[in-house]
């Protein structure tokens, strides 16, 4: 779609893009996109004047809403405005699961989430089983 509107925002390539079409093919394409036009003109303008009666229906509203004492409290309540993001909260982390010796000799653990530790893989790798390192 980009180089469709490419070619038909840049001269000289709508004037290459159609070299091959005839006079009467171009006048009918140019009443083609006359018509377009002139259809998102009338909905550009449908548009506009929906706007425009909600902008007024709401400066009404609030004009009564004023004459009348309120407040958007009283109107709606204890709502929650629209758009408060939800409070995201931390996962606790998982126990360990495995237990194994690192290269240096040292015991370590790991929950099992994640890339296996190297001791672990090079064991599965010769045949032997994730479960081996099971904590007990």
């Amino acid at each position: 779609m980009k180089n469709f509107t490419d070619i038909l925002t840049h001269a000289r390539r709508l004037n290459a893009a159609t070299k091959s079409l005839s006079v009467a093919e171009l006048k009918e394409v140019a009443i083609k996109l006359d018509g377009v036009i002139s259809q998102r003109e009338q909905d550009e303008a449908e548009l506009a004047q929906q706007q425009a009666a909600k902008r007024a229906e709401a400066e009404r509203l609030r004009r009564e809403i004023d004459a009348a004492g309120l407040d958007l409290a009283d109107i709606f309540g204890d709502v929650a405005p629209v758009g408060n993001p939800k409070v995201k909260r931390k996962r606790a982390p998982k126990p360990p699961k495995y237990e194994y010796t690192d290269e240096n000799g040292e015991l370590k653990t790991w929950t099992g989430q994640g890339r296996t530790p190297k001791p672990i893989q090079d064991a599965i790798n010769a045949g032997g089983n994730k479960n081996d390192f099971l904590i007990k």
